[in-house]
């Protein structure tokens, strides 16, 4: 009986040490130089931002003149420029729309919560409830999404829902690229509803 005190009370005793030991251990270290966290500030910062992308209609020399064409125009609250850092971007922190346009002249819509366009690469990251609207009709929705403006290609590798109401159809699916006018897309990952017209 005495043995068996003793041994409860050693093993009180050494789970205490342990408590004390972790509870006593605080980081007080104080970081400096290349390990301290550093605070990362926009260079500049604009409210009611937009942006007009334009091309002239033919090759220009230096002193030509020729009238230009608007191929985007893109619309946010507020932008923050960071093209101070190494890696060069702007961000839109609380959401984007762009009015982009084609051949044609006919414009679609895309809308996301966030976007960080990449000046170094010329992609454009778009973040949270992105929707496509087209000038036809096609609406396509996914959490995020890249827009690679060199190559006009978009890519998601996120689920996503496409709507097409020339043949009525409702696709889902996870993983898709396409080109700006979603006339050509190729899906990864797909499941949907076709709806068949009934001739008579």
């Amino acid at each position: 009986m005495k043995q068996h005190l003793i041994y409860t009370i050693k093993s009180i005793a050494v789970v205490f040490t342990t408590a004390m030991l972790f509870f006593s251990c605080k980081d007080t270290y104080e970081r400096v130089g290349e390990e301290a966290k550093t605070n990362i500030y926009p260079q500049g910062v604009a409210q009611n931002f937009t942006l007009t992308y334009t091309e002239a209609r033919n090759e220009m020399k230096s002193d030509d003149l020729s009238s230009t064409k608007v191929i985007a125009v893109l619309t946010s609250p507020i932008s923050e420029d960071f093209d101070n850092l190494r890696f060069r971007h702007r961000t839109f922190p609380k959401g984007m729309e762009l009015h982009f346009f084609d051949d044609d002249n006919n414009k679609s819509i895309i809308k996301a919560d966030y976007g960080i366009i990449y000046t170094t690469t010329n992609l454009i990251d778009l973040q949270g409830n992105v929707v496509i609207d087209t000038h036809d009709g096609k609406r396509m929705e996914t959490a995020q999404l890249y827009w690679d403006r060199e190559n006009e290609w978009i890519f998601t590798q996120e689920k996503f829902k496409f709507t097409n109401p020339e043949d009525g159809t409702v696709m889902d699916g996870e993983g898709m690229d396409f080109n700006r006018d979603l006339s050509i897309f190729k899906a990864h990952r797909t499941y949907g509803i076709k709806t068949f017209k009934e001739e008579e």
